[in-house]
């Protein structure tokens, strides 16, 4: 029987790095982007439909199948945000998109459905206790409208596996790496290192991953994942420090006077925000990243390491290549070879 893949979120920095990978080992793939996601992120091959997750009927061109087709959806699209307050869009498509997408699998008979959770859908351990996968999500159990909404979305689909639906569940730590056409909040502050623009940080730090090794074990737990089971995607502990050090390893204009203690920099936090929303920028600092700073990060990819094989790349790796796909996304594109790859990527629907 033959397979078809599709992946939401398919132009975001987890959901392209997937595509590309599935594209590369001969899978038929479907991608669906929101109609202002960059084309530029998708490989030649791709069939694009373009929606929204929120609107159920915009996703149904994926879905469409023969008899002797089966289709495995890996849905990744999310709104990601370290802020700390709940709006609209964050739950509508973090809880709401969700459900869409699990309708839709039972509807068009998907063959597997793994679900993108995250690590702060985990309740958290005290002090630095190991933290390890669970079976039970609740949203009064994790801090930040984030974690809440990803654990509600959690819960939900875990529900939706005992009643007989194929998924998977996984949370991927703090993601980081090349191919970020969106430019996440990590490599936000890489790319600011780089360029001589961040002049402070903070003295704190978190687990965090290569997107590659997280796209290697989405795909894995598409292929022999265990039924309703959860994996952890984790890397280990980075210090801020550590990983701007790296940074300046790779050259450019490093220019960092001070590391804040965390506290301090929370105290700071609104100054900042406020600096940001007038310059029009991702804010780096917010009092949630700096309660995120402090937490027990001390996850166990175990399971993912025992059962699919997951493994994690060095973070000098990691930085090298993302320093250097930023640098080269810095210089001009000549214009015949950016026509020629829109020509590439079907749009359908």
């Amino acid at each position: 029987m033959k397979s078809i893949y599709i992946v939401t979120g398919a132009c975001g920095h987890l959901g392209n790095t997937i595509v590309r990978k599935l594209i590369d080992r001969g899978e038929t793939v479907r991608g669906f982007a929101l109609p202002s996601d960059p084309a530029e992120a998708l490989p030649a091959g791709v069939v694009l439909t373009r929606g929204d997750v929120r609107d159920r009927d915009s996703m149904r061109p994926l879905f469409d199948r023969q008899a002797d087709e089966q289709l495995i959806v890996i849905h990744t699209a999310a709104v990601i945000s370290i802020r700390s307050r709940l709006t609209q869009a964050l739950r509508q498509v973090n809880v709401q998109g969700v459900k869409n997408v699990v309708e839709l699998c039972r509807e068009y008979g998907a063959r597997r459905l793994v679900y993108v959770s995250s690590v702060h859908a985990l309740p958290e351990q005290p002090g630095h206790g190991q933290i390890t996968e669970t079976d039970e999500f609740h949203p009064a159990w994790v801090k930040g409208a984030y974690a809440k909404t990803k654990a509600e979305a959690t819960d939900y689909v875990l529900r939706q596996a005992e009643a007989g639906l194929d998924v998977v569940v996984v949370h991927p730590s703090g993601i980081i790496g090349p191919g970020d056409y969106g430019e996440n909040h990590l490599n936000h502050m890489l790319r600011d290192c780089m360029t001589g623009k961040l002049r402070a940080a903070v003295k704190g730090g978190y687990n965090f991953v290569d997107v590659r090794d997280v796209a290697d074990g989405c795909i894995a737990a598409a292929d022999r994942g265990v039924k309703g089971e959860c994996y952890i995607l984790s890397g280990r502990h980075y210090d801020i420090k550590e990983l701007l050090e790296l940074v300046k390893e790779q050259g450019g204009n490093y220019r960092i006077r001070a590391y804040l203690p965390v506290g301090l920099a929370k105290l700071a936090a609104p100054f900042f925000q406020l600096a940001d929303k007038v310059h029009r920028r991702q804010p780096l600092f917010t009092s949630y990243s700096m309660d995120t700073m402090k937490s027990n990060d001390h996850f166990s990819n175990k399971k993912a390491r025992t059962q699919l094989g997951f493994r994690v790349r060095s973070m000098k790796e990691t930085v090298r290549d993302t320093v250097s796909w930023l640098r080269a996304r810095e210089k001009p594109k000549p214009a015949e070879g950016h026509e020629s790859h829109k020509q590439t990527v079907k749009a359908a629907g």
